[in-house]
């Protein structure tokens, strides 16, 4: 998979991700075939680039990793998401009634698909970054819930709460949450009173669970060594809902694009979330996280030990250490027989980088070959 600026994308091409319009709808599928029409409606939406599976126009099928979630759940929850913040902002209240749906459908997604990895994200235009961010945020979390053992109750409350976990940035200048630069004090310190006020707005909802949904709002940005806000808990005192959002809220930031960053590469995020963020998560369910989510995606296109090669497979367990396709030697030189490397196995080799997407473009101009062709079935 390669992310292309729109002015290289050609009719033709296949969608690699899902797109959502300004109403929490899903425009674009991934598995699309891209048209003229499609390219020009992008433009309009303000969409600068995106994930297409191929830089070859009507090119072979290659099969896409299937997503943890199907289509319509993430669709419908996006909008119920979108919904409720509506309501919250006309009316200063909601009914949990159909988020409380939305997040029974991404529990049974889950359960349902649970031998699928996680590996692939949508994409959110501009207006629609926290209703989408608040789903992919249900979508990790559940998952780490119920590699956790959580029950089906707590799963409930976890996927719930999950859903509602930003719903205090409605009393946040947008000029500040999508400030493009870094936020000086007093702007971080507004910044800072979102998950009390979300709290606060979840409390207050006519249901008998209120008290443990507004836990996911007001604890998923402390942090176990108590530097987190707003409460600066530490440790034990950090609910198991608040460890587990944290993870998921930071990992699907990161790998989302918003106006101060592009989106980083999952590996990127793995590094920065494990070796840059001392203290930050509980390790050990740090771990369980990352067996779980794909750190080299199908398709990710390395530099290792024995040349260039494309991420054929990504096993449970073994997510830093996937099987390859090598297809090239060190010096840019196409392989007579590509071969196959699983990583796990091969304890001298190793991955030294991923190709980006302007070097894996340059790449794919000077060999005159799209290794994404390997992963035809």
């Amino acid at each position: 998979m390669i992310n292309l600026p729109l002015n290289r994308l050609k009719p033709g091409m296949v969608m690699a991700q899902s797109v959502f319009n300004s109403s929490g709808a899903s425009y674009l599928s991934r598995g699309q075939r891209l048209t003229i029409s499609y390219i020009e409606k992008l433009r309009h939406m303000g969409i600068r680039d995106i994930h297409v599976s191929s830089t070859v126009p009507d090119g072979p099928d290659i099969p896409l990793p299937e997503d943890v979630l199907e289509e319509r759940t993430r669709a419908i929850a996006v909008k119920r998401v979108y919904d409720m913040f509506e309501q919250v902002r006309g009316e200063g209240t909601f009914d949990p009634v159909p988020l409380g749906k939305a997040s029974a459908a991404i529990i049974n997604d889950i359960t349902e698909r649970r031998n699928n990895l996680v590996q692939l994200t949508d994409l959110r235009v501009h207006d629609m970054y926290t209703f989408a961010h608040s789903v992919n945020v249900a979508m990790l979390s559940s998952l780490l819930g119920m590699l956790c053992g959580l029950s089906e109750r707590e799963l409930s409350e976890l996927a719930m709460g999950t859903l509602m976990h930003d719903i205090g940035k409605l009393d946040i200048p947008k000029e500040i949450l999508n400030k493009p630069g870094r936020l000086d004090d007093g702007e971080f310190r507004t910044i800072q009173r979102h998950p009390i006020i979300g709290s606060e707005i979840i409390r207050s909802m006519k249901v008998s669970n209120a008290e443990q949904l507004s836990i996911v709002a007001r604890q998923h940005h402390e942090r176990v060594d108590g530097k987190g806000y707003p409460d600066h808990r530490q440790g034990k005192q950090i609910h198991i809902y608040g460890k587990i959002v944290a993870l998921a809220d930071v990992y699907d930031a990161l790998t989302s694009v918003r106006p101060y960053k592009k989106a980083y590469a999952p590996s990127v995020a793995y590094h920065i979330m494990t070796n840059c963020s001392a203290g930050h998560f509980d390790e050990e369910l740090s771990r369980l996280f990352f067996s779980n989510v794909a750190i080299y995606p199908v398709g990710t296109v390395l530099d290792t030990t024995m040349g260039y090669g494309i991420v054929r497979k990504v096993e449970f367990g073994k997510t830093d250490r996937p099987v390859v396709c090598v297809f090239a030697d060190k010096d840019l030189r196409c392989l007579e027989k590509p071969f196959d490397v699983d990583f796990s196995e091969e304890a001298r080799e190793t991955i030294h980088k991923v190709l980006n997407d302007t070097e894996l473009l340059h790449f794919i101009h000077q060999m005159q070959f799209d290794p994404a062709s390997l992963l035809e079935e």
